[in-house]
């Protein structure tokens, strides 16, 4: 083989301490056309790291005969400059150890096995990787060309690699977490699962957690008969009910009250719950989907999740990338928004080159939420072409985890607070108890400050 064919061919790594196993791996992969590097232990990829892009890799978590405390584990490889650009990372282990598994699975992985492998499996999923390659990712400076997968969009590594996941899991009746930052399109990703699941000609019901007042979520939750509490007038069919058959979508499942969440532990391992006031169970036949914007494991050790509850949930867990690292998708999803309000209203405005500059620097916390918001803005202010000016707020220079607050020299002491306040939060991800801590005050005077300026910005609405 020539040193120019051998360069061409795709990089896939194995670190597999079991050399039986690696090698079959490896004869499998090297059949479908990759350079196969194999090692036996973490610590020695972290030796030969070179200036080499995988495009799969193979990583057991834990050699068979262990290791010591200083010893490379496989999830350390994971920050890899190697591995960043992987469209696979493939985890496996001689035993399942769930906590290890999503822990990797939040910092990257795809999949998980436990040895040794399925050659059905390994088959199929380099065959998709091989079909992924003859539609490459969009150029840069593509307009609105996007891929759409369900109700989703994007070209990017990320999106698709997430369109690989959501294809296998779907046809399943798993029940999957979603696990992303606010605005990455939760329910769209839940939304799309259903659809391409066998309960699609069934109902998808949505239930927000965060917005059912804690005395009424049991009700809300199962149903409740008529005169069961004071201001039961009428029997009451719940979440539960109205997705018999179909898919119960749990949006921001820790904020579901601790108490309730050991209720519905119980349903999902007993397949029937109890309307409030009822004196027999029903059965109980959905599918759970549910999400969440805080690392799980942090979650539950602030008291938000129930451990076990998080382990029956999270059969499959599912982490959605947030829209600054999705590269090219940022102004082709900008692009595609405006392309929608040009049709619906009968327009023909565009985009500035710097404009677009502009968006695909900016950092986007509120990720596709906030893109869609500020594109509809401009879209009102602009005559004939969105520029810088309709743009406010998304200065060149700033990034918006920089740990840098700016402040003026003409604002007041309180306007300083209250953009330390929201950069705090910014900065922790809207966990309130952490951007607390940060801020060295309590959690009642940061509720109290958050009160005062939602009291603020609706005077000011009603002003205006």
């Amino acid at each position: 083989m020539s040193a120019d064919s051998a360069a061409s061919k795709p990089l896939a790594l194995i670190v597999d301490d079991d050399a039986s196993h690696a090698a079959d791996l490896e004869t499998i992969l090297s059949r479908h056309g990759f350079e196969v590097v194999r090692h036996a232990r973490p610590a020695e990829v972290r030796d030969d790291e070179m200036e080499r892009h995988y495009s799969i890799a193979f990583i057991t978590l834990e050699s068979a005969e262990g290791a010591s405390a200083d010893d490379a584990t496989g999830l350390d490889l994971l920050s890899l400059s190697s591995l960043k650009d992987a469209s696979e990372i493939v985890l496996m282990n001689s035993t399942d150890d769930p906590v290890k598994v999503n822990r990797g699975i939040a910092l990257g992985a795809t999949y998980f096995f436990t040895k040794p492998f399925d050659a059905v499996f390994i088959e199929t999923l380099l065959e998709d990787l091989a079909a992924e390659e003859q539609s490459p990712d969009e150029p840069e400076t593509v307009a609105v060309t996007l891929d759409q997968f369900g109700l989703l969009r994007g070209s990017s590594s990320s999106m698709r690699r997430l369109y690989r996941i959501i294809r296998k899991v779907a046809p399943s009746d798993t029940s999957v977490l979603l696990v992303g930052e606010s605005g990455t399109g939760k329910e769209l990703v839940a939304l799309s699962l259903h659809m391409m699941s066998s309960r699609a000609e069934q109902e998808f019901v949505a239930m927000n957690c965060a917005a059912i007042p804690k005395d009424l979520f049991e009700s809300e939750l199962f149903g409740h008969e008529k005169g069961s509490f004071s201001g039961a007038v009428r029997a009451h069919r719940g979440f539960f009910e109205r997705a018999h058959g179909g898919t119960l979508f749990l949006d921001e499942i820790t904020e579901m009250p601790i108490e309730l969440q050991a209720k519905l532990l119980r349903v999902l391992e007993l397949g029937e719950y109890r309307r409030v006031g009822a004196e027999g169970d029903t059965i109980s036949d959905v599918r759970i989907i549910a999400s969440t914007n805080r690392e799980p494991d942090q979650a539950i050790a602030q008291g938000l999740l129930r451990e076990d509850l998080y382990y029956r949930i999270a059969r499959f867990p599912l982490h959605l990338p947030p829209l600054r690292e999705r590269g090219s998708d940022i102004v082709g999803l900008a692009l595609f928004f405006l392309n929608e309000l040009n049709a619906e209203y009968e327009t023909a405005i565009t985009m500035g080159e710097e404009a677009m500059q502009r968006i695909a620097a900016y950092q986007w916390p509120g990720n596709v939420r906030e893109l869609r918001s500020v594109l509809e803005r401009a879209y009102i202010l602009a005559n004939d072409q969105i520029d810088l000016s309709h743009l406010k707020g998304l200065e060149a220079g700033l990034v918006a985890n920089d740990d840098v607050v700016r402040v003026a020299a003409t604002d007041t002491v309180e306007d300083a607070e209250r953009k330390l306040i929201y950069a705090a939060l910014e900065a922790h991800e809207s966990d309130k108890r952490a951007a607390a801590r940060s801020l060295g005050i309590s959690l009642k005077t940061l509720y109290n400050r958050l009160n005062q300026y939602s009291a603020e910005q609706q005077e000011g609405d009603r002003n205006d």
